[in-house]
């Protein structure tokens, strides 16, 4: 994946250069620009740490482009996505990913901003 700045005019095509059963979850940051980043995640299988919490200073908006996923909100509120789904997570929303499809590429775009 190409990291874009302003200056420069980057393509890609998102499903390139995914792993075969990566032992941990993939991030390619595919833009970053002031206050926002755009990522590309690759889960196989995977699952955030049993202990803690993803509790981030900014905003984050989630869809999932290939596989599926269960995303538990600290308030016990279980969200099932699959392709197509998307979600908007507000900042300091306690979160985490409990499920990702095993021998599946679970493929997201975040974007924090």
């Amino acid at each position: 994946m190409t990291l874009a700045s302003k200056e420069t005019v980057t393509t890609g095509h998102i499903f390139d250069s995914l792993p075969d059963h990566p032992d941990t979850e993939l991030f390619d940051i595919l833009v970053e620009h002031d206050n926002m980043r755009i990522e590309r995640i690759v889960s196989n299988g995977h699952s955030s740490p049993d202990s803690g919490w993803y509790d981030q200073d900014s905003n984050e908006w989630v869809i999932i482009l290939r596989g599926e996923a269960i995303i538990a909100l600290e308030d016990g509120q279980l969200i099932n996505l699959k392709a197509g789904s998307h979600l908007n997570i507000p900042a300091h929303t306690k979160h985490k990913v409990t499920w990702t499809k095993e021998n599946t590429e679970t493929v997201w775009i975040a974007v924090h901003y």
